[in-house]
């Protein structure tokens, strides 16, 4: 019998820091009758709640990934390509994001028509794209049981399109250019469809209330419903691309209500709008998160970026347990896909081409043809390769907000719940379910994933 589907036992993973356990397996841990009622440190299991179906968890094919991981040799490439694709060795991604044109974490700035004027895009191609990222993504998709959905967003369109005419330091896109702008979309998820990449879903603009250094485009609210109602959700439609899936926001959580319904208030604009893609920068808010979906319950929610710029060089486990962290919080608040940013990163936290570093999951010592898993490496997989697209989250109860705790079930009757621990002690609690009660300690410093 599978320990995902002995009803006796739990299937206990475990990551800790100060120890050797990373993504390890223990051992299981029987369910007792609970016969006497145990009331304390209580963590109760519903799985006739349901919440979110949830579509993913990965990462970002970049520019900065792609070429990393091109100075690596094929042992080592291949061995990157399965620490994340394959869903038996790796994390088993299923959700991943990708730029249109360049961002900061490509090496320099670049667009599929830098002709100005081109409104009809004569000159349009992706060949930047052939030569490293779109073989990033044909290699992930070759990996032995990988299947992923991607999602595309840009940071800037062609500087010629814009105000400040360039692609970095914000700026906007001309009111003469959204027609273009809406065709480029189009073109862009054809041009990849040609290459064999199906583009499931598109963020409107990366970031549009941020000013950046690099590549970056500003929206307001009004502007951003605007350009779907009237030009992208048009045009796509008519194009026969009217399956990809539109978002809105893609940026921090502090004021992504007050975006969403400028949005969703207008219907002609709302149609068109699958979701809001919301990034961690500002803190976590997640209450925010489930007053979108109480307010707009058909409207879903992915979480498109998360990274650290801090400790890059240190193996800092403070870096994996903000990814556990948030993730909880997201999924426990509606989200029901999670992408992490680059998914490797040079020795440097690049390449970069602003100097915009930042860690990633794995780092590669380009120059020794080393790889570095981070803590962030860990806590992601407890979640995306233990909570597979299709299952539901489901309720809960918790004893004490110093474990963090989200629930999930799958069709075929199996359940996930994840802890993590961000306390300096280890934490007893007993799981109760309706096979039963288990007594459990949760290590300082760990997340653990239980299946039964």
């Amino acid at each position: 019998m599978s320990l995902e589907n002995n009803k006796n036992a739990i299937r206990v993973i475990m990551t800790a820091r100060d120890t050797s356990d990373r993504l390890s397996i223990k051992d299981n841990i029987a369910f007792q009758d609970d016969i006497y009622g145990v009331e304390n440190n209580v963590i109760n299991i519903y799985d006739d709640i349901e919440y979110q179906e949830i579509i993913g968890f990965g990462g970002a094919f970049t520019e900065a990934s792609s070429t990393t991981l091109d100075k690596l040799s094929k042992s080592k490439r291949d061995e990157v390509l399965n620490a994340y694709f394959n869903p038996i060795t790796g994390l088993g991604y299923t959700l991943c994001r990708t730029h249109i044109n360049s961002c900061d974490f490509s090496l320099e700035n670049y667009s599929y028509d830098d002709v100005d004027g081109d409104v009809e895009l004569k000159n349009f191609n992706i060949e930047r794209d052939k030569r490293s990222l779109i073989p990033f993504i044909r290699d992930a998709k070759n990996v032995e049981g990988s299947e992923f959905k991607i999602f595309a967003s840009p940071w800037s369109p062609p500087a010629w399109m814009k105000t400040n005419n360039m692609m970095n330091c914000g700026g906007k896109l001309k009111c003469e250019y959204y027609e273009t702008w809406a065709k480029y979309f189009a073109k862009y998820i054809k041009s990849y469809k040609e290459e064999g990449i199906d583009i499931w879903g598109i963020t409107v603009q990366n970031e549009p209330k941020a000013i950046q250094k690099w590549d970056s485009c500003v929206y307001t609210a009004e502007e951003e419903k605007d350009f779907v109602k009237n030009y992208l959700g048009p045009t796509l439609l008519k194009e026969g691309l009217g399956d990809v899936k539109i978002m809105i926001w893609d940026h921090n959580k502090e004021r992504i209500y007050d975006r969403a319904k400028v949005a969703f208030y207008d219907t002609d604009a709302s149609k068109y709008i699958w979701g809001v893609a919301c990034h961690w920068y500002s803190g976590d808010h997640f209450e925010s998160l489930s007053i979108i979906h109480d307010k707009f319950p058909d409207k879903h929610l992915i979480h498109t970026e998360g990274c650290v710029s801090e400790n890059i060089q240190s193996g800092s486990w403070e870096n994996g347990e903000k990814y556990g962290h948030d993730i909880i919080g997201d999924l426990n608040n509606w989200v029901s896909g999670w992408t992490d940013w680059n998914m490797i990163l040079n020795e440097n936290g690049g390449p970069n081409h602003v100097g915009n570093y930042c860690d990633a999951p794995i780092i590669a010592d380009t120059k020794n043809n080393t790889l570095i898993y981070k803590s962030s490496y860990y806590y992601l997989g407890h979640f995306s390769k233990y909570i597979r697209p299709g299952y539901k989250r489901i309720g809960f109860s918790k004893f004490t907000d110093k474990l963090e705790v989200t629930a999930f079930k799958s069709s075929d009757g199996n359940f996930t719940v994840v802890v993590l621990n961000r306390q300096d002690y280890e934490i007893s609690f007993n799981l109760r379910t309706k096979y039963g009660i288990a007594n459990i300690i949760s290590p300082s410093h760990s997340i653990m994933t239980l299946i039964y």
